[in-house]
């Protein structure tokens, strides 16, 4: 049997090496966040997110993932960064995260090899399960008790060295490890990311109502916008970093991994080209433009459609006459909620 200290040693090795910036290892029982995770469902902030309210206590105990009753699994916690570098052009329009490759796929082919290495040196019955918002799990309070980082008041993980340009994936194993134990709080006064928030999803106490951020609305939501939501969308397209371009402790942050955060945006490729893409232009795009731009990036999230309906809302937040032909033709176009999103883009520049 191989010294639970040395496979966790091994563990952070293998997570460096695969370009993780942080590594820790939380207790798989429920994390201190079950409790305010049962107050964000009760007050209906997942919005349309249904997925989120299927089995709730599942999340708060991820031994079920293994189907282990005992006490002999713990979570490999993991962060890899995704923050800026250099020319940032582009900011406002598509989420940093989205810029570059499929974040799912980077991550999950990470910890794959890191299962794979752990598999040959621990044997026996040895069990995994990769999770990579493949999972119900609470991962950034899981990632908090791993010592990973502390949830801020805009409700991300943050590390006081890399800020929180983070992707999350974790490893539940059947394994029992020294874990790590949470760092303090480091947001303390700070209230510049709830002051920023364009269209108030940010609670006093901290809690994001989903139902108002512009990342949930140009993300998640299926439907029409709601009006009153439109002008605080701005010119973004695909989700919302303005919670976290003021967050101090994201100020001279190290670069973050170049295959998730995408190329120098003088480079030519298909990440630039996404990153770079403004609302006039993607207005005029077909399904292939769509799909060229967003294949192989965790963008396509959004569908065509959707990023039709945002970019005319973006047009109608800043009215150009030059782009009043292209959303005439959109208000023409099948799916609903693209023409009425164009309709009242127009209606703007009255």
């Amino acid at each position: 049997m191989v010294d639970p200290s040395e496979i966790k040693a091994m563990i952070v090795r293998l997570a460096n090496e695969s370009g993780f910036v942080r590594v820790g290892i939380a207790p798989a029982d429920t994390p201190a966040g079950g409790e305010r995770f049962g107050r964000f469902l009760a007050l209906d902030y997942h919005g349309q997110m249904s997925w989120l309210a299927k089995e709730p206590q599942r999340r708060c105990d991820v031994r079920s993932l293994l189907g282990e009753p005992d006490d002999g699994v713990c979570v490999i916690c993991l962060a890899a960064s995704y923050a800026p570098s250099g020319d940032d052009a582009g900011a406002g329009h598509i989420a940093r995260y989205a810029r570059g490759r499929d974040y799912h796929r980077v991550l999950g082919k990470r910890c794959r090899k890191i299962v794979a290495e752990l598999s040959d040196a621990v044997g026996g019955n040895f069990r995994a399960r990769i999770c990579v918002d493949t999972a119900p799990i609470l991962e950034r309070e899981l990632a908090a008790a791993a010592g990973l980082g502390w949830i801020g008041r805009n409700g991300c993980l943050i590390d006081a060295k890399f800020g929180s340009y983070l992707l999350l994936a974790e490893i539940v194993v059947n394994l029992s490890l020294p874990v790590d134990g949470p760092v303090k709080n480091r947001c303390g006064s700070c209230r510049a990311c709830l002051e920023a928030c364009p269209s108030g999803a940010i609670q006093d106490d901290g809690m994001v109502d989903s139902r108002r951020c512009v990342s949930y609305l140009t993300i998640e939501h299926r439907q029409s916008i709601p009006e009153s939501l439109r002008r605080p969308c701005g010119q973004r397209v695909f989700g919302c970093d303005i919670c976290q371009e003021v967050c101090p402790y994201n100020r001279d942050v190290p670069a973050g991994d170049a295959e998730i955060r995408g190329p120098d945006f003088g480079e030519l490729s298909r990440a630039a080209a996404l990153a770079s893409a403004t609302p006039a232009e993607i207005i005029r795009w077909e399904w292939s433009d769509w799909d060229r731009a967003t294949r192989g990036s965790s963008a396509r999230r959004a569908k065509y459609e959707m990023f039709l309906r945002n970019a005319a809302i973006a047009l109608g937040n800043a009215p150009d006459p030059a782009d009043r032909s292209a959303l005439e033709r959109l208000a023409r176009h099948e799916s609903p909620i693209v023409a009425e999103a164009a309709t009242w883009a127009i209606k703007q520049m009255i």
